[in-house]
């Protein structure tokens, strides 16, 4: 009897790896959500971050902006392309 206790406790705890795996997966793309864009411009403004596919046309990533911010204008902040992703960062020009 022993022997299946063993067993079945060891099943029960393999039962969490993927909930385990999940989570670290989850922390290491938290941490580096640190080095991102700021929050704020020195104004005090908030900063927006829009993706788009980078090999195909950038016009989503403005029409995101453009609808963000109303009809108001924006800066952009930042630009960047990773593998196949295109970012822009941007803030809302004060209305």
């Amino acid at each position: 009897m022993t022997r299946f206790a063993s067993l079945s406790s060891r099943k029960s705890s393999l039962r969490w790896l993927p909930f385990a795996a999940g989570a670290c997966a989850l922390l290491a793309a938290l941490s580096a959500c640190s080095s991102g864009p700021p929050l704020f411009l020195s104004d005090g403004r908030p900063t927006v971050q829009v993706q788009c596919p980078a090999g195909g046309d950038r016009d989503s990533c403005v029409q995101q902006a453009r609808v963000r911010c109303a009809g108001a204008g924006y800066d952009t902040v930042d630009t960047s392309t990773t593998g196949d992703t295109y970012t822009l960062v941007f803030a809302c020009k004060g209305k």
